[in-house]
C-alpha cells in the first residue's frame, strides 16, 4: 500500500504532458494522426510488459464487450485530440471530471441505482467547478449566466463533454471486458487492439503513412502514454481502484498549470480553482 501514490501520481503527470505534447504536435499534424501516436507509439513500451503478463482464457463476453467498446473508444481518442487542439487544455481537459457525472447518471437510467448522498454532493461539486472554469464571463454583460454560455460556446470544452460521455458508457463496459479477463492483462493489451483499429481507420482515410512522418515528435508522446498505462495498473494492484482513480484526477490540476506554463493561457487562477473543485467534487463520488 505504501508506494501506490507516487505511482498514481506519475499516472497524472505522464497524462498531461502527453496532452501537452500532443497540442504542440498538433500545430503540424492531424488530429486523427496524433490520437493514433497516443496508441501506437506506446506499443513498444507496453509490448516487453505483455510478455511477462499472464494470458487468461477470453471468453465470448469478452471479445462481445471489446467489439463494442473498440469503435466508441476510437471516436472518443479522436475528439479528445480534436478537443486540446481547438480550445485552452485548462478550459478542456477538466470536462473530463464529468465522466463519473455521466456514469452515475446511466446507473439511474437503465439500472434504477440511486446516487449516495455524497455521489450527489460530487455532482454539484463538479457543475460548480465547471462553472468557475470561466467565471470571469460573469463579469461581461452575459451576468450570472455568462460562465455557463461560455462553456457551451467553447468548442474544446463540448468536445471534452462528449467524450465524457463516451468515456461513462466506456468506463462501465471496460469493467466487464476486465471481469472476463484480467486488469492488468486487460490494460496492456488492450491498447494492442485499439491500435490495431486505428491503423485500419487510418488506412482507409488514406492517413498512414503520416503517423511516421515525425517520429522524433511522437515517439515521447507515446512513451507519456506508454509510462500512463504502466503507472495506473500498477497502483490500482496496489490499492482500491477509487483512490487510485482519484489520485489519478489530479491530471486536471496539471493541464490548467502547464496551459499556462507552454502555451500562455489566461484566467488561470479562476480555471485553477474550478478544476481544482471538480477534482474535489470526482473524490467525493470515488471515495464515498
Amino acid at each position: 500500500m505504501t508506494h501506490w501514490l507516487p505511482l498514481a501520481l506519475l499516472t497524472a503527470l505522464a497524462l498531461s504532458v502527453a496532452d501537452v505534447l500532443s497540442k504542440k504536435a498538433l500545430a503540424r499534424s492531424d488530429d486523427e494522426v496524433i490520437a493514433w501516436v497516443r496508441e501506437g507509439y506506446a506499443l513498444p513500451f507496453l509490448a516487453a510488459g505483455l510478455l511477462f503478463i499472464p494470458a487468461p482464457a477470453l471468453d465470448w463476453v469478452f471479445w462481445k464487450t471489446v467489439a463494442v467498446l473498440l469503435p466508441l473508444e476510437v471516436i472518443g481518442l479522436i475528439l479528445y485530440v480534436k478537443a486540446i487542439r481547438l480550445s485552452p487544455l485548462s478550459l478542456s481537459v477538466p470536462f473530463m471530471a464529468l465522466s463519473p457525472v455521466f456514469i452515475i447518471f446511466f446507473a439511474f437510467v437503465f439500472l434504477g441505482e440511486w446516487p449516495s448522498r455524497a455521489g450527489v454532493a460530487g455532482i454539484i461539486m463538479i457543475a460548480a467547478g465547471a462553472y468557475l472554469l470561466n467565471a470571469s464571463a460573469a463579469r461581461t454583460e452575459s451576468g450570472l449566466w455568462g460562465p455557463v454560455k461560455a462553456a457551451f460556446k467553447e468548442p474544446g470544452s463540448l468536445l471534452m463533454m462528449a467524450v465524457a460521455v463516451i468515456y461513462g458508457v466506456t468506463s462501465t463496459l471496460g469493467k466487464v471486458a476486465v471481469q472476463h479477463s484480467s486488469p492488468v492483462f486487460f490494460g496492456f493489451f488492450y491498447p494492442f487492439l485499439l491500435a490495431l483499429v486505428m491503423t485500419a481507420y487510418l488506412t482507409w482515410r488514406a492517413k498512414i503513412r503520416l503517423v511516421v512522418s515525425r517520429p522524433g515528435v511522437f515517439l515521447p508522446i507515446g512513451l507519456c502514454s506508454a509510462v500512463m498505462v504502466m503507472t495506473h495498473f500498477l497502483a490500482i494492484n496496489l490499492t482500491q481502484v477509487a483512490y487510485m482513480i482519484s489520485v489519478k484526477r489530479t491530471s486536471l490540476v496539471w493541464s490548467v498549470i502547464f496551459g499556462a506554463v507552454f502555451f500562455k493561457e489566461v484566467n488561470i487562477r479562476e480555471r485553477l480553482l474550478g478544476a481544482a473543485v471538480m477534482l474535489a467534487g470526482v473524490a467525493l463520488i470515488a471515495l464515498f
